[in-house]
């Protein structure tokens, strides 16, 4: 029997979780009293000013007696517990640990002398999950109050404890919520003021730390006529001056943990290939240069890992997925720091293999770098990645590669990993450079194709047919594409003869000749599969084929098939059990490039309007998705119109600006092959919708080169549509594209073009906008006077127009123009005005007004003014979370200090900066700011 009491959020008992009948509340507040003394006797006296305080009722002790009486009888059927009268008084005796409120102050005990802090925090947490409510909410006496106060301060103090040892551990976002809600309530508390402020400032908030501490200050003095005390005191200067000392002291070590487990699922029905596993273990563990000398590999603890490079050649559908998998699953343990993988789709019918710089997204995402901070250039992406993995045991699976182009980018460098591709081609130049080994792939040689058979059919089956499971395996020619998809259709139909099925597969016209090339074996397997499906399943089947992307999801699907969620998940259901489609743990659905292949021939087959309204639907179901959760991104872009969808379609609903993120990033591959459908059908205004509902998302990830991609396709589709409206927008984005991208000539060149079209077309609002982003297109070329006098125009059109929000951000660019080419006193004046105009409008024009203004003081000499004006911008920039900014920030201030004499700080400025730099693969930058460093304090510079 297991017995618990409870006083913290009420009086209560249970026996094996069951609740135990105390009676009416009074009586609870006595068992409430007498478990708060546990194990000790309560005099008759005690318990009655306990339970009544100075207005005890006229026969209090006899009404004592009978509650005592009662619950007496009550905790007689409980285990271990016994209520006695002793000459003392009253006592309760039980297991203290039965009780909430002893285990609650226990757990408190072990809490703080434990020197783990993960421990710690675990039992903090176990300790304030006891509390449900007000302590001893059943007595109204003095007594009852003071207690419910004492152990009101003493979760209060818990909580604290908590919060410290949780922000040791980096937790700052965890804890923010319970932070803010509990500083509400205890708006005084300055220990519970300074950790709220370390969080929102860790948070990337910290103007809204430094205005929590000057409310608490004004709070103060107005109630208490006291200021701030001195920890809270030096935080704010911490939190003023960003110093590196607050960071979070877990970034590292949680960067360090970060494990990726990429790799899919281990293949169900594998089996032979002993001699190819065999090979690959004797390569792993031997020399690069093919000789029997051991070198370290991944087994080895202490010792750098050679890059060993296996290329599994064979033909499509002959496994080598299937090996590459088996093997990596099987020595998991030989790469404790992550398995990485990648299918490059390299012989995808879709013809869009993945490139290396997506290929590198992915990697760098899943080894902890946040998505924003990863580089656009390719080669800053290799780089960093090389970085990321440099020393570690991981497993790198390139799967389905077709260049070594596709593939060099993305091998780790030096000693640093094991790299397993697979291929249709043998890759002379990675054997010649990188000493890879090849392993030539055949078919499976007829035992392991009837060990095949046998894990999908059965031992009996097999036997009770021994002709009939020869000719099955004659038709598949020791491939494993065909023998499964073959078996599948004998699995569903376990009542039917093998025999049978032979008969079928001869009637249908499937010559048994044992041909080994999938190429012609597996089209001949397909067509006889598809025979026993509706005319609504193989034309599924068929649209799959031709579907925009590598694979697709559920709604997608439905889109494609115009079907509702239910019966499309019935019918991709249909198609997974017979090995046509391949479903994941991620609710995916993909085809083998040799089966997509063939529902690609199929398709063509279809009536052409059936093919052209399956993919008009899913491209809008693409398009109109993108569209909501671009809206969510960025609510103050003003809309563009869309077209109603196509009836079938259906349009996914995202709950919030994550949901958004989460869903663009995993089907931007669609969405990008989505907008090269359309194009490819003449979907001219869809082309150019979808260019501009992923442009805050380009540019929120940084994808530039998607991001030109996308908007060169929407000015080749612009050519077709009559507003010219389009062309001038999409010569713009180009433009800013090819600047991003540091190609200046091409930028001009096209925001050149957008103006010419403007002015041809008399419109004022776009020749407004092409003057403004020519500004910073020549200011991207040092062309300082040419950049002022494009934004002069674009301020003169605005005002014309009544676009005060516009017009603030010329006059923004103005000053900072104007400072670059040293008339301080006028950049200081358009500076002014446009921060009259962004005031508490926005936020993000208020922080780069605050940066020029801090430029311009430190070039007129007033250092102090600059820095002042530099950690404003900071305190805005950090709330936003606007990283390349911040970065360029720090590194000027850094140099005011330096000219004040403020090493400290400058060094503090400094090394923020270049961590910063570095995150973001900025690597010209980071390395100017290592050599001031060097310059200011060779000695503490890292």
């Amino acid at each position: 029997m297991v017995v618990e009491f409870g006083v913290l959020g009420g009086v209560r008992a249970q026996r094996d979780g069951t609740p135990v009948d105390l009676g009416h509340p009074r009586q609870r507040g006595v068992l409430g009293v007498l478990l708060t003394e546990a194990n000790a006797p309560v005099p008759v006296e005690r318990l009655v000013d306990r339970v009544w305080g100075e207005h005890p009722p006229r026969r209090g002790r006899d009404t004592l007696y009978s509650y005592l009486t009662r619950l007496r009888n009550v905790v007689a059927g409980l285990d271990g517990v016994r209520l006695e009268r002793h000459s003392g008084g009253y006592r309760l005796t039980l297991d203290e640990q039965t009780v909430d409120l002893h285990r609650f102050h226990d757990l408190l005990t072990r809490a703080r002398t434990v020197r783990d802090d993960e421990q710690a925090v675990a039992l903090f947490e176990q300790a304030l999950a006891l509390w449900r409510g007000e302590a001893l909410p059943e007595l109204d006496s003095p007594w009852a109050a003071d207690l419910r106060a004492t152990l009101g301060r003493h979760r209060l103090a818990a909580e604290l404890d908590h919060t410290d040892t949780a922000l040791r551990l980096g937790r700052h976002t965890d804890l923010l919520p319970d932070l803010t809600d509990r500083a509400t309530r205890h708006p005084l508390d300055e220990r519970l003021a300074g950790q709220l402020m370390l969080a929102l400032y860790r948070n990337g908030r910290q103007a809204d730390a430094l205005d929590h501490y000057h409310r608490l200050r004004t709070r103060l003095a107005d109630e208490l006529g006291a200021d701030p005390g001195p920890p809270l005191r030096q935080l704010h200067q911490q939190i003023l001056t960003a110093d590196p000392g607050l960071a979070d002291p877990a970034v590292g070590a949680k960067r360090s943990r970060i494990v990726p487990r990429q790799l899919p699922a281990t293949p169900r029905l594998f089996t032979g290939r002993t001699t190819e596993l065999s090979e690959l273990d004797r390569i792993l563990t031997t020399a690069p240069d093919g000789g029997s000398e051991p070198v370290a590999t991944a087994e080895s603890e202490n010792s750098p890992v050679t890059v060993l490079i296996s290329a599994i050649g064979g033909s499509g559908g002959i496994g080598k997925t299937w090996l590459a998998l088996a093997w990596a699953h099987r020595n998991l343990d030989r790469f404790p720091d992550g398995q990485l993988f990648v299918d490059l789709h390299g012989f995808s019918p879709t013809g869009q293999p993945v490139t290396p710089d997506v290929a590198l997204f992915g990697f760098i995402t899943a080894l902890g770098i946040a998505p924003e901070h990863v580089p656009s250039d390719v080669d800053a992406r290799a780089a960093l990645y090389r970085s990321l993995v440099a020393g570690k045991r991981v497993l790198v699976v390139l799967d389905n590669a077709a260049t070594p182009d596709q593939v060099e980018p993305l091998l780790p460098g030096g000693h640093a990993g094991t790299v397993l591709i697979t291929s249709r081609h043998r890759f002379h130049r990675l054997i010649a450079r990188h000493g890879a080994r090849h392993l030539d792939l055949e078919v499976l040689t007829d035992t392991e194709a009837r060990t095949l058979l046998r894990h999908h059919l059965g031992t009996e089956r097999l036997d009770a047919e021994p002709e009939a499971v020869t000719a099955l395996l004659a038709h598949c020619g020791g491939v494993p594409l065909a023998l499964g998809i073959l078996a599948a259709r004998a699995h569903t139909d376990s009542d039917l003869p093998l025999a049978h099925l032979v008969v079928e597969l001869r009637d249908y016209g499937v010559d048994a000749l044992g041909d080994t090339d999938p190429a012609v074996s597996l089209p001949a397997v397909l067509s006889w599969s598809l025979r026993h499906f509706t005319d609504r399943q193989r034309t599924a089947f068929a649209l799959l084929g031709i579907a925009p992307g590598p694979d697709i999801s559920l709604p997608a699907a439905a889109g494609l098939f115009g079907l509702p969620d239910r019966e499309t998940r019935g019918t991709l259901r249909k198609l997974v059990d017979a090995s046509l489609v391949n479903h994941d743990r991620g609710d995916r659905y993909a085809m083998h490039d040799l089966v997509r292949g063939y529902a690609t021939t199929i398709a063509h087959s279809l009536p052409e309007a059936v093919r052209v309204a399956a993919l008009e639907r899913v491209v809008d179901f693409y398009l109109h998705s993108a569209y909501s959760a671009d809206r969510l991104l960025d609510s103050r872009r003003p809309p563009i119109h869309l077209d109603p969808s196509l009836p079938g379609t259906s349009v996914l609903s995202l709950s919030d600006d994550p949901a958004a993120l989460a869903w663009m990033d995993a089907e931007h591959r669609h969405l990008m092959a989505a907008q090269h459908c359309a194009a490819t059908h003449g979907r001219h205004n869809v082309v150019w919708q979808l260019a501009w509902t992923l442009t805050t998302f380009h540019d929120r990830r940084g994808r530039h080169h998607d991001n030109m991609a996308a908007w060169q396709a929407a000015l080749d589709a612009a050519v077709h549509l009559p507003d010219p409206a389009t062309r001038i927008h999409a010569h713009r984005r180009l433009g800013l594209a090819h600047a991003a991208l540091g190609s200046p000539d091409k930028a001009t060149e096209h925001l050149q073009h957008a103006l010419d079209l403007a002015q041809h077309q008399h419109d004022p609002v776009q020749q407004a906008h092409a003057h403004y982003t020519l500004a910073w297109a020549w200011e991207q070329r040092g062309m300082h006077r040419d950049a002022l006098d494009h934004a002069g125009r674009a301020l003169v059109l605005y005002r014309s127009l009544g676009k005060h929000a516009a017009e603030a951000n010329a006059l923004s660019a103005m000053g900072w123009y104007a400072a670059r080419l040293g008339d301080y006193d006028t950049a200081r004046e358009h500076c002014q005005a446009a921060m009259a105009l962004y005031r508490h409008q926005d936020p993000a024009g208020e922080a780069h007004v605050l940066h020029s203004l801090g430029w311009i003081a430190h070039h007129s000499g007033d250092h102090q003014q600059a820095v002042t004006r530099y950690h404003e911008a900071l305190g805005l920039l950090d709330s936003l979370g606007h990283t390349e900014a911040i970065a360029e920030t720090l590194d000027n201030l850094g140099h005011s200090h330096v000219s004040l004499g403020q090493q400290a700080e400058a060094l503090a400025a400094w090394h923020r900066a270049l961590r910063l730099y570095r995150d973001q693969g900025h690597d010209d930058d980071a390395a100017r700011v290592q050599r001031q460093l060097d310059a200011l304090d060779p000695i503490e510079a890292p």
